[in-house]
C-alpha cells in the first residue's frame, strides 16, 4: 500500500471519528427538539429556580427559545 493511501485513510479514520462523536452531543439534539423540550420540562417540574441559583447568576432560561 503507497504512503498517500495510508495517509489518506488514516485522515478519513480521523475525520470519521470526530463527526461519530459529535453526532450525539450536537446533531441528534437539533433534529429531536421536542423531545429535549418535554424532558426538560419533566426534569425541571417543582423546582424554584430563584431557590437554587447562586446569588448573582442569571436564572435559568430556555434553551430551546430563539434568541
Amino acid at each position: 500500500m503507497g504512503a498517500n493511501r495510508r495517509i489518506a485513510i488514516f485522515f478519513g479514520g480521523f475525520v470519521t471519528a470526530v463527526a461519530a462523536a459529535f453526532y450525539p452531543i450536537f446533531f441528534y439534539p437539533l433534529a429531536h427538539l421536542n423531545e429535549y423540550k418535554q424532558m426538560q420540562s419533566i426534569n425541571r417540574a417543582g423546582i424554584n429556580q430563584a431557590e437554587v441559583q447562586p446569588v448573582g447568576v442569571k436564572v435559568w432560561s430556555d434553551p430551546f427559545k430563539s434568541k
